[in-house]
């Protein structure tokens, strides 16, 4: 990783970056690369295997409805065990054992499920391999504090999403030729060995930029108790939710404010297809650029980590969800492929950004030596994204209304998580130490 380091450290975008903060940025070039073929490729490779008249075979509404349960089942999973993970991570010496075991299972599985012949055998083995992704991301978030200082939080989580948007698309355009010289286009490869290699390929770019991480990384904060059981972990998590409610307000209301900012954001990201298929727009248009919007996004991140340097990270968030609340409206005017460029575009330039810098934000919130606990309620909201959403559009389309109509109401969301992030952030509330530090940090650096 030395070599590795040195060789990038000279580039102007990583000249800022310490060895610990380039390892950690490299776990989100790693994971971005699955959850990338996850949206896309996965939904496609399922159906191919699950649909058919043959015996063992369904139709393809049972394959959605089957597809969609997988999903909630990960959901509720990752939310029972997410704060338990989190609860015996902040343990001293544990974060890199939870870390390494749920990053290595999803690893596998995700090797696994390219050799799948059955559709109920790849939708198991996918099941899993998502719940141990998510995990492993729990666990990795909570490590931002323990890799750099609270000054370069929102700098260096920024980095992490801008280039897992740009690095996830290297992977994922050898398993998109992949598919394409698979029987469902050219017909070059077989099918078994075009998802052999989609999957392959992604799962060793997941590991091998997840090395340097389990190779340096080093726990700083943690607690010092003796072991807990399962029964006195959730009574811990019950009682940090009550203290959140009743004594450590920041927090519980920027949960709120995040939570039903974040559902928009998801609510977006996951019918971004639906938009455009209701509209009647090329599908292979829809698909470059959203591929393209991954660029964007990277950009957009870089940007907002630069302003990070001089601006406070609740304005910087404030001015994301100003963006998508103007996203939300601007659907209402959604009639071609352009338009729907500009919408994927206008998405690119906030989507990473309003995730990184509601992560780093957090961190500075919440005591460093519990981050682990703090991040698994923190996944909570931010994995359930979208169920609310995802809700008014359902509403909305049953209604007899159009998708733009559905889309604009989601602006709702973006206004009322507006509102609860100036209440968190308010000096009525007892303004963060850390957040107060940084400020004063930056004048003295940036005195105009």
């Amino acid at each position: 990783m030395g070599g590795l380091f040195r060789a990038l450290n000279r580039t102007k975008v990583f000249r800022n970056l310490t060895e610990q903060e380039f390892a950690w940025v490299l776990y989100d070039v790693g994971n971005s690369a699955f959850i990338m073929i996850a949206c896309s490729l996965i939904p496609i490779w399922f159906k191919s295997l699950a649909i058919g008249t043959e015996p063992g075979k369904i139709s393809s509404d049972q394959a959605t409805a089957y597809y969609s349960i997988a999903i909630a089942i990960v959901t509720v999973v990752v939310a029972l065990i997410g704060p338990v993970c989190g609860v015996l991570a902040d343990h001293k010496d544990k974060k890199k054992i939870f870390f390494t075991t749920t990053a290595g299972l999803g690893i596998a599985g995700c090797v696994l499920n390219g050799f799948a012949t059955s559709w109920v055998l790849f939708l198991v083995i996918y099941i899993l391999t998502r719940i141990c992704y998510n995990a492993s991301l729990t666990i990795y978030d909570s490590m931002l504090n323990d890799v750099t200082t609270e000054e370069r939080m929102d700098e260096v989580s920024s980095y992490g999403y801008a280039w897992g948007y740009l690095g996830s698309c290297i992977p994922f355009l050898v398993a998109l030729i992949a598919y394409v010289l698979g029987p469902d286009m050219v017909g070059v490869l077989p099918d078994s060995v075009s998802k052999i290699i989609g999957f392959g390929v992604t799962a060793l770019w997941w590991l091998i930029v997840t090395l340097p991480l389990l190779k340096g990384y080093k726990q700083k904060n943690y607690v010092e108790t003796k072991a807990v059981t399962v029964g006195q972990t959730f009574g811990k998590i019950f009682g940090t939710l009550k203290k959140m409610a009743v004594s450590d307000r920041k927090v519980f209301f920027f949960l709120i404010g995040f939570f039903l900012y974040i559902d928009g954001v998801g609510t977006i990201i996951d019918n971004c297809i639906n938009i455009g298929t209701d509209l009647n727009l090329n599908t292979v248009g829809q698909v470059i650029f959203l591929l393209a919007t991954q660029v964007v996004a990277f950009g957009g991140s870089l940007f907002f980590a630069k302003l990070s340097r001089k601006k406070d990270t609740v304005s910087l968030i404030l001015i994301c969800i100003a963006g998508y609340f103007c996203i939300c409206l601007y659907a209402l005017t959604l009639r071609t492929l352009v338009h729907f460029a500009i919408l994927a575009f206008g998405v690119g330039c906030f989507q990473g950004s309003i995730q990184s810098l509601s992560r780093s934000y957090y961190s500075k919130i919440i005591p460093a030596e519990n981050s682990g606990e703090y991040f698994g309620i923190y996944d909570i909201f931010a994995k359930g994204a979208s169920f609310l959403g995802s809700a008014v559009i359902a509403a909305v389309k049953l209604a007899g209304g159009t998708i733009n109509v559905a889309v604009a109401c989601l602006a709702i969301f973006f206004a009322l998580g507006f509102v609860f992030l100036k209440i968190a952030d308010s000096r009525w509330l007892g303004r963060d130490k850390t957040e107060h530090s940084i400020k004063i940090s930056k004048q003295e650096r940036n005195p105009l």
